[in-house]
C-alpha cells in the first residue's frame, strides 16, 4: 500500500516536474521571439528614419531651388519689362535720329548746290587768254570793223531774218526745283513735270534729285495718268534706292495699281513697303490700305 502511494507521489510529482519545465520552455521561447520582432521593428523604424531625413534634406533641397527659380523669374519679369521701355523708347530716338540725318541732307544739298553753282560759274567764264593773242584778236576786231567780210554779214542777214529763241535766265538748283514745285503746288501739273525733267537734265549729281523724280511721279498721279505714275516711281526706286522718297514711292504706286483695278499687285507692293521699312509713316497708311482691300 505504502509502495504504490510513493510511485503514485512520485509520478505526479514526475509529471509536475516536466510540466513546469516544458511551460518554462515555452515562455523562453516566446519572450525570444518577441525578442526578435522588437528587434526587426526597430530597424525598420530606423529605416523610415533615415528615409524621413533623406527626403526631408530633397525638400529642402527643392524648396531652394524653387527661391532661386521664383528670383529668376523675378528678374527676367524686369529685364521684360525694362526691355519694353527700351523698346517703346525705339520710335522717338529714331524720329530723332531721322530729323538729324533730314537736317544734314538739308545742309549737304544748300553745300552741293553752292558747288554746283560756282562751276557753273567758272566754266561759263572764258579763259584768260595770252597777251599775243588778246593783241591778235585786237588787231582782228579792228580789220573787222573797218572792212567786214562777205561771210560775217551772210551770217548777220541770216540771224536777222530768224526769229529769236527765247533765251531762259541761268537758274541756280535750287532756283530751278522751287519754281517746278511751285507750279505742282498750283496745279500747273504738266509746269511741273517739264520743270522737273529739267532739273534732272541739268543736276543728275543733286541731293534733290530723287525728290525731283519723286514730285514727277506725283504730277502723273494728281493726272490720274496712273500707269505714267507706276512707271516714274519704278525709276526712282531703281535709280535712287538710298533716298528719303522711296517709301513714299512704294505707297504711291501701291495706290495707283489700285486705282487700275489691281488689287493683288497693290497689296504686294503695301507688303514690299511694310517689311523694308516698318518704323515710316507711309507704313501705317500701307497697312490701313491692306485692310480696305480684304474688305472689299
Amino acid at each position: 500500500m505504502n509502495k504504490r502511494v510513493v510511485t503514485s507521489f512520485g509520478l505526479i510529482l514526475l509529471f509536475l516536474t516536466s510540466s513546469l519545465s516544458s511551460a518554462a520552455e515555452q515562455k523562453k521561447k516566446t519572450y525570444e521571439l518577441i525578442y526578435k520582432d522588437v528587434q526587426l521593428i526597430k530597424e525598420k523604424i530606423l529605416k523610415l528614419e533615415r528615409k524621413i531625413n533623406q527626403n526631408t534634406q530633397d525638400i529642402q533641397s527643392l524648396k531652394e531651388q524653387l527661391k532661386e527659380l521664383i528670383s529668376m523669374n523675378k528678374r527676367l519679369q524686369s529685364e521684360q519689362a525694362s526691355f519694353m521701355e527700351n523698346q517703346k523708347k525705339i520710335p522717338d530716338q529714331y524720329q530723332v535720329l531721322l530729323e538729324k540725318l533730314k537736317s544734314l541732307n538739308a545742309q549737304l544739298s544748300d553745300f552741293s548746290e553752292q558747288l554746283i553753282e560756282i562751276k557753273q560759274t567758272s566754266a561759263s567764264l572764258p579763259p584768260e587768254q595770252p597777251e599775243e593773242e588778246k593783241e591778235e584778236a585786237a588787231k582782228e576786231e579792228k580789220t573787222q570793223k573797218t572792212q567786214p567780210p562777205p561771210e560775217k554779214e551772210k551770217e548777220k542777214k541770216k540771224k536777222e531774218q530768224e526769229p529769236e529763241a527765247p533765251v531762259s535766265p541761268q537758274l541756280s538748283p535750287q532756283e530751278a526745283y522751287n519754281t517746278a514745285r511751285s507750279d505742282y503746288l498750283k496745279g500747273n501739273y504738266q509746269l511741273a513735270i517739264e520743270g522737273f525733267k529739267l532739273y534732272l537734265e541739268n543736276f543728275p549729281q543733286s541731293p534733290l534729285a530723287d525728290n525731283a523724280a519723286y514730285w514727277v511721279g506725283e504730277c502723273h498721279f494728281s493726272q490720274e495718268a496712273y500707269e505714267k505714275a507706276i512707271e516714274q516711281f519704278n525709276s526712282l526706286i531703281l535709280n535712287f534706292p538710298q533716298g528719303d522718297k522711296v517709301p513714299a514711292a512704294y505707297l504711291k504706286k501701291g495706290i495707283s495699281l489700285n486705282k487700275l483695278g489691281k488689287k493683288q499687285k497693290a497689296l504686294a507692293v503695301f507688303k514690299t513697303l511694310i517689311s523694308k521699312f516698318p518704323l515710316e509713316e507711309e507704313t501705317k497708311i500701307a497697312q490701313e490700305k491692306i485692310k480696305e482691300i480684304k474688305q472689299k
